[in-house]
């Protein structure tokens, strides 16, 4: 179902990585997920090569450069590291929405374009988020091969051994920006795109002994898109916003939520294949079996066993674990999150979960800085 301005739902999501081939076979393996399509050499792209990776409704895209003077690539490796270059909704008319959205004051980075070859077109048009990242519409209803032109099947047929977890497609996508950048962006979305604040995490809201952070949702009309966006506040270490911005070197998505059906399932996959995640106190399941305000169908043991999250709001529930950072540097990491009627981010548990980073922030050695 459309909104008012075309949005119908979370497309694709793409990493600048500094090897694709590996990247990719880490998504296959470690989040099950199936290289459905490839672009490079083969398929005439002699500057890049990239692999399109899904499961269900989630699209992956991970590239790399081929030759050294990939600019566009290899200076977003350099100064970020691993991370999320752009993410895409999709919609019912690229031009239309590009349109409003630059006529309300979006950066324009790419206008809209029409790619095609012999088994149709795709549409896409794409504007400027935070420092370098981009949010590209997309409209692929006339084009009837793998995800879009310069793409075709992988060159190398294998098959990768894994747990099927069974993720089913982006929750919400968070941003983390510098001090003061909160409510510029928040506005960004609200201004171009008609979206709407809808939670608001004040001072005080999230936070330890050591650190906090700010936080606003934005959301569209139907809430199909769901954008968080971070930014630190003062306390008396190193935040795991600041963290990001350090490690980062700039503004950018911190993290993807992936829906899931049954997280019990999907955790206990995701840990066969070799996943990371924070730890949980086992306090925090002494406190949840004595809590007599939520009412859950899962077993609190099989929850304990694989350090599952829970939350609740006046519509339900919802269980969520994050990963460690999936590369090298501190920044990007995965969300899976199952919601049972429950429309919330897991306040309840940002206690559990801010202390969890800390001590991994501990571990790096970069959670203390000058108060």
């Amino acid at each position: 179902m459309s909104d008012s301005l075309g949005i119908r739902r979370y497309d694709y999501v793409e990493f600048y990585v500094g090897s694709a081939k590996m990247v990719a076979y880490w998504y296959a393996k470690a989040l099950g997920m199936t290289i459905t399509g490839y672009s490079g050499p083969e398929t005439g792209c002699r500057d890049r090569m990239s692999y399109y990776l899904t499961q269900n409704d989630l699209k992956i895209v991970v590239s790399s450069a081929l030759q050294p003077d990939t600019y566009y690539i290899t200076s977003f490796i350099t100064q970020h590291g691993d991370g999320v270059k752009r993410w895409s909704i999709e919609v019912d008319d690229v031009k239309t929405i590009f349109e409003h959205a630059t006529e309300r004051g979006a950066i324009a980075v790419q206008r809209p374009t029409i790619s095609e070859n012999e088994h149709g077109r795709v549409q896409e048009a794409a504007i400027r988020l935070f420092d370098d990242t981009e949010l590209v519409f997309i409209n692929r209803d006339e084009y009837k091969h793998i995800f879009k032109p310069g793409f075709d099947k992988p060159v190398q047929d294998i098959e990768i051994v894994t747990e099927d977890p069974g993720l089913l497609g982006i929750d919400h996508i968070v941003g983390n920006v510098r001090e003061n950048e909160m409510d510029v962006w928040t506005a960004y979305f609200n201004k171009t795109l008609d979206f709407e604040t809808f939670v608001d995490f004040k001072k005080g809201d999230i936070g330890t002994q050591y650190s906090a952070l700010l936080s606003k949702v934005v959301r569209s009309e139907h809430s199909t898109i769901k954008n968080p966006i971070n930014e630190p506040y003062e306390g008396a270490k190193k935040s795991q916003i600041e963290e990001y911005l350090e490690q980062y070197h700039g503004s950018g998505i911190q993290h993807i939520a992936i829906q899931t059906s049954n997280i019990v399932h999907t955790i206990s996959a995701l840990r066969k294949n070799g996943v990371e995640f924070l730890m949980v106190p086992d306090t925090y399941y002494e406190t949840l079996r004595n809590r007599n305000d939520i009412n859950i169908k899962e077993n609190i043991d099989d929850l304990q066993a694989l350090k599952i999250l829970c939350d609740k709001d006046e519509h339900g529930y919802l269980l969520q674990l994050f990963t460690k950072p999936t590369g090298d540097r501190p920044t990007f990491f995965f969300e899976f999150i199952q919601r049972e009627g429950c429309q919330g981010f897991g306040k309840g548990n940002f206690q559990a979960l801010f202390e969890a980073i800390e001590l991994d922030q501990e571990l790096r050695g970069n959670l203390d800085h000058e108060a």
